[in-house]
């Protein structure tokens, strides 16, 4: 005999069950129920699958339209050669924050973002990760939050530290090609620029000092050492001299040709406190990007 789950099952619907044992007999009756209750169960099984496979195959049509406009641009083997890249930032913050999101919407796959810091009220106007919803949390884990949410398939590592000598000599940057330097600490920015620029293969960009300026089209790009009204690009030289160190090859900064502002202590702000806005913070950290990109697509080109 067979089980009396069947019998259970049928008394659902007891006037198919009476028909078919009068017709086909008890055995041959749970015969033909048994059947049609697998042919419902695949039915329903390969409707799931279908439903499936149509989603999969629209998150990959999804993906490749997300990379349409880049690639119409760059060409299917600079989108190659963006997606090959290996990227490390450190600082994420009003500069770094909006590199490393045009890094991602642009194409480049795999991102390393290095920052110690957690969201401060304070980095709320100029900051990406920085919302009233993700105060005290990690930067480095917001930012990689809202990265996978725009490109899922993306490679992206967040380590919560702060970078200095010790580190970079523990952890080395060989296995990248390019490091974008947005932090602003004098001493770890000479120290990155100095262990980066000691690794042969690898590019390193720089930010210089994006506070106390409004204007976001003085922004431009130029080579450290010969960079003028530049505070924090003085500072960095300045270490170097004194630690009688120097880069092993130049160094491409961003930085403001804009004269930085005097803010009077009459206004009510502490002397330590330097001001900034978003539309040089950000138009900073697009530059960072843009030197990244545009220097791959122009190896495709030579």
């Amino acid at each position: 005999g067979f089980p009396l789950v069947f019998e259970t099952n049928a008394s659902t619907n007891s006037a198919t069950w009476a028909v078919l044992i009068r017709f086909l007999g008890r055995k041959a009756g749970a015969k033909v129920l048994l059947f049609f209750e697998l042919t419902k169960f695949f039915a329903f099984f390969f409707a799931e699958m279908h439903f499936f496979l149509y989603f999969c195959t629209q998150i990959g049509r999804m993906m490749n339209n997300f990379y349409s406009r880049s690639e119409a641009l760059l060409s299917t083997r600079g989108l190659e050669a963006l997606r090959t890249k290996r990227v490390i930032l450190f600082g994420v913050g009003g500069v770094g924050s909006w590199a490393a999101e045009c890094l991602i919407r642009t194409g480049v796959v795999h991102l390393t973002l290095v920052d110690g810091d957690t969201v401060q009220p304070s980095n709320v106007n100029r900051q990406l990760p920085a919302t009233c919803a993700t105060l005290g949390r990690l930067k480095v884990e917001v930012l990689k939050e809202r990265l996978l949410n725009i490109h899922p398939e993306a490679q992206i590592t967040a380590l919560p530290e702060m970078v200095n000598a010790e580190w970079l000599e523990a952890n080395g940057l060989e296995g990248y090609d390019y490091v974008i330097d947005a932090i602003d600490s004098v001493n770890d920015k000479t120290d990155l620029i100095l262990y980066a620029s000691r690794v042969r293969a690898l590019k390193l960009f720089c930010s210089l000092g994006a506070a106390l300026r409004f204007d976001p089209t003085a922004v431009t790009t130029g080579e450290l050492m010969g960079i003028k009204g530049d505070a924090l690009a003085k500072a960095v030289r300045a270490r170097m001299k004194r630690l009688d160190r120097y880069p092993h090859k130049k160094i491409r900064c961003v930085y403001s040709t804009e004269q930085a502002a005097v803010i009077a202590k009459s206004e009510g702000r502490e002397a330590t406190v330097k001001g900034s806005l978003m539309q040089v913070t950000a138009a900073f950290g697009l530059t960072l990007a843009s030197l990244v990109i545009n220097d791959t697509y122009k190896q495709i080109k030579l």
